[in-house]
Formats: C-alpha cells, sequence, structure tokens
C-alpha cells in the first residue's frame, strides 16, 4: 500500500483556486477510480472533481467554504502500488512521487451550462469564488517566491486590521494555511497589537474580536454564491462613492397605456410590467448621457463607454441575488424587450441562465415590486455605475387647477458612481427618463 496525495487540478480560465462546495465522501471511505469526490466553485463555475485512482480516503484537506489554490493537495487516498505507479503519466497533479494523474471532472448540469476550458474539468452553472491564492508547502510560514500566504479571508482581514504580515505566521493548518488560532499565537507572542500601517483609522489598529453566538442560534458558514455576493457588494460598496438620487414619477398615464396594450396584445406577445417601460425609456435617454451607460475600471483608470444598452434585471432567485442581462437591449422594441426580460429573469430564476446571460451589463435595473417601499439606496452592479431603482407605486391626492385629482406616483430611487457622473449629470437624466415615462407617447419616438 503507499499513499498518494492528489492536487487540485487546472480547471482552466485562469483559475487559480476553487471553493470547496461539498464533500461527496468522507474519512475512511473507499471509492472507484472516476467515482466524484467533490465539488469545488469557481469565480466562473461549478465543477465537480472525479476520483484518479481506487483507494481509501485518509485525509481530506479542508471543509465546506474553505479554498484550496490550484495545485494544493485536495485530498489524500490509501492506494495499492499499482495505482501510485500508474500516477507517473502526470506527475504534476501529485504531492510526491508516483502521485495519480489529473482527473477528469464530471459534468453535473444541463449542457448549456458554461464550460471550462480545461480538458480537465466541465463548468456546470454560475457560481462563486474570489480572488486568487496559491498553496504554501504543509507547515511552512511563507510561500515561496511570488506566492500567496494561504488563508481565509476572516484571517487576511483580521491580520490587515492588525497590521500583521501573514508571511510572519506559522500556519498550522493543510498546506501550511494560516488559521484564527495562528493569528492569536501570533499576536500573543508579539506581546501587543503590531502597530497599525500608515493612514489607518484607529478602529482597524486592534484585531476584530471574535463573535459571540446568542444563545440557540442557528449558524451557518456563508458559502458558494451568497458569499460571492457578499464579496461583491462589500467591493462595490467600498471601492465606489454612491450618491443616490430619487424623483417621483407620475406614471398615471403610463399605467393607462399599459392596460390597453396588455388588454390588445396578440397571442404569443408578454403581459407588460412596467420594467420594459423604463427599460425602453432608458434606451431613448441614454445616448445623450454615455457616461452613465458604461463600465469603469478602476485599476487602470479607464471608462468604456458602451455603444449598446446591455440592461442588467436585478433579479431575486431561491438561491440568491442575481442580474442576467438583456444584451442590447436598445435594438428591440416594447414587445421584444418584454420578451427578453421574461427570459433571462425565468433562466436565472431555474438554473438555466448561461454565462452570456449572467455577464456584460452596462447599467442595471433594480425592483421589489409592491415590496418597493417608498425610497431605496440600491448599490451599484461593479464595474457599472449607475443603477435605476423601482419603488412601489401608490395614489395622491394632486391638486391641478383647482381641482383635487387622484393620481399614481411612485419613485425613482438610483444610485451613480461619484467619480464618473456628476449630481448634475445624474439629475438630468432622471428628469429626462421622468418626462418620457410622464408623457409615455415619447417612448415610441426617437
Amino acid at each position: 500500500m503507499s499513499r498518494y496525495s492528489f492536487k487540485l487540478p487546472d480547471i482552466g480560465e485562469g483559475i487559480a483556486e476553487a471553493e470547496i462546495a461539498e464533500w461527496h465522501v468522507a474519512l475512511g471511505d473507499v471509492v472507484e477510480e472516476d467515482q466524484t469526490l467533490v465539488d469545488v466553485l469557481t469565480d466562473k463555475a461549478a465543477v465537480d472533481i472525479s476520483s484518479p485512482v481506487s483507494g481509501k480516503v485518509v485525509e481530506l484537506c479542508g471543509a465546506a467554504g474553505d479554498k484550496v489554490a490550484v495545485g494544493g493537495v485536495l485530498i489524500v487516498f490509501e492506494t495499492d502500488a499499482h495505482a501510485g505507479a500508474n500516477a507517473d503519466a502526470n506527475p504534476d497533479a501529485a504531492a510526491e512521487p508516483g502521485g495519480g494523474a489529473a482527473p477528469a471532472a464530471k459534468e453535473s448540469a444541463p449542457a448549456e451550462s458554461a464550460n471550462a476550458e480545461s480538458p480537465n474539468a466541465k463548468s456546470v452553472s454560475q457560481e462563486a469564488a474570489s480572488a486568487a491564492q496559491d498553496a504554501t508547502p504543509p507547515g511552512a510560514a511563507q510561500a515561496a517566491s511570488g506566492d500567496k500566504v494561504l488563508a481565509s479571508p476572516a484571517v487576511r482581514r483580521r491580520a490587515r486590521e492588525a497590521g500583521l504580515d501573514l508571511g510572519q505566521v506559522a500556519g498550522t493548518g493543510p498546506m501550511g494555511r494560516v488559521r484564527q488560532a495562528d493569528l492569536d499565537a501570533a499576536l500573543k507572542l508579539g506581546g501587543s497589537t503590531p502597530a497599525a500601517p500608515v493612514g489607518s483609522t484607529p478602529a482597524a489598529q486592534a484585531p476584530r474580536a471574535p463573535v459571540t453566538p446568542p444563545p440557540q442560534a442557528r449558524s451557518q458558514k456563508i458559502i458558494g454564491l451568497r458569499r460571492k455576493i457578499a464579496e461583491a457588494m462589500t467591493a462595490s460598496y467600498q471601492r465606489i462613492p454612491h450618491f443616490s438620487y430619487v424623483e417621483e414619477i407620475d406614471v398615471t398615464e403610463l399605467l393607462r397605456l399599459r392596460e390597453r396594450l396588455n388588454a390588445e396584445r396578440r397571442e404569443g406577445q408578454p403581459k407588460l410590467s412596467l420594467l420594459p417601460f423604463l427599460g425602453l425609456a432608458l434606451c431613448r435617454v441614454l445616448p445623450d448621457y454615455p457616461q452613465a451607460n458604461a463600465v469603469f475600471d478602476d485599476a487602470n483608470e479607464t471608462l468604456h463607454e458602451s455603444a449598446g444598452v446591455h440592461l442588467g434585471i436585478a433579479t431575486q432567485t431561491e438561491q440568491a441575488l442575481m442580474v442576467p442581462v438583456v444584451a442590447d437591449a436598445q435594438q428591440r422594441d416594447l414587445w421584444s424587450l418584454a420578451q427578453g426580460i421574461d427570459e433571462v429573469v425565468a433562466a436565472a430564476r431555474s438554473g438555466r441562465a448561461k454565462r452570456e446571460q449572467l455577464s456584460g451589463s452596462t447599467i442595471t435595473i433594480t425592483s421589489l415590486g409592491k415590496l418597493g417601499g417608498l425610497v431605496s439606496t440600491p448599490i451599484i452592479n461593479a464595474p457599472e455605475v449607475a443603477i435605476i431603482g423601482v419603488n412601489k407605486i401608490r395614489e395622491q391626492l394632486s391638486l391641478e387647477g383647482g381641482q383635487l385629482q387622484s393620481r399614481q406616483v411612485m419613485n425613482l430611487s438610483s444610485s451613480f458612481d461619484h467619480r464618473i457622473v456628476d449630481g448634475h449629470q445624474a439629475a438630468s437624466l432622471v428628469q429626462a427618463l421622468k418626462r418620457r415615462l410622464e408623457h409615455p407617447a415619447l417612448l415610441f419616438m426617437p
């Protein structure tokens, strides 16, 4: 018998690490070659990893929610000598001489899901993960030249807040991963909290105290798509100087038009909500405000203004919030736009959305429908620079010509990236939308 350490294979598209989503084996299990071992998540896809050999599981190098670098040990088997000999065909997949070849990851979702480029894996759904890390040798305090210390985002954040270099901390976890206990030991050994970096705030100088859960709390680790959303929202809120602008829209005439069009729609035409009207209004006014229909590469300080309106639709699904995209919305009429919105929303909610339907948006609409409240402050879907929020419709009395009239009104609550969009530009854009929506005949004019 021999021990065989199987490393996470290259799963394509420049992926440097993956998050463990779910193990399908446990310690002591005897597995067969090509049996599914684990589901992992990257920032591109969810991937099944299958076993390259038959053998007994003697070590799992991580739990659900942990991240493993490509080339890092994922699982250790006890195998017979024959299995070890076969592994010589791909030495990069083994942690020691005689290790096994990288397996082919099995596809476990419909064929329309996006596919990874590597022959070792097929992507099966749009899912989660974050920035690249590389594995550290077992027991090493610091990775090889050019590599990063292996640690969870929480450990990295705590070390950063404490002003502590993780490269100087001896990791006791798998592959030298630095754990919270290692950080505790390093801080205690130092005698006090290290000095904070220049420019840090006093609150950032002390390590964050661990959270004590309330009695009878139901605790769950935030992983997968939910963690990806948390990371994206945090990055957007921290990096983008948001400002919001709220305007009241009289939609009385728009609602009458919608009711009339819905009553006379032809067979096969979708029922109209307010979203396609708002989308059409955006397509009409954005040519005059190209800086709002754009994506900002802040790393390279470059704004990419889009020739087309690629409309993101913030959509609540059973898994989490997603933003499917209607590409080139400016080329569609009202009915086609309504159909396109219905199609991408349905695809996102059913888990059938293709990769191109979940990326490439240049501006996003968000609406909570009847739960929309009076005012909201939506967070921008980075790297976009604007998001238009729809609040609920309410009846309101209006004095016109000395007479009280009942009107249907709603607020548009929109947020903008103040690095790119000035207050005057944002207000002018929303006022242009207001004009089109309050006089809906203008929606059908260039």
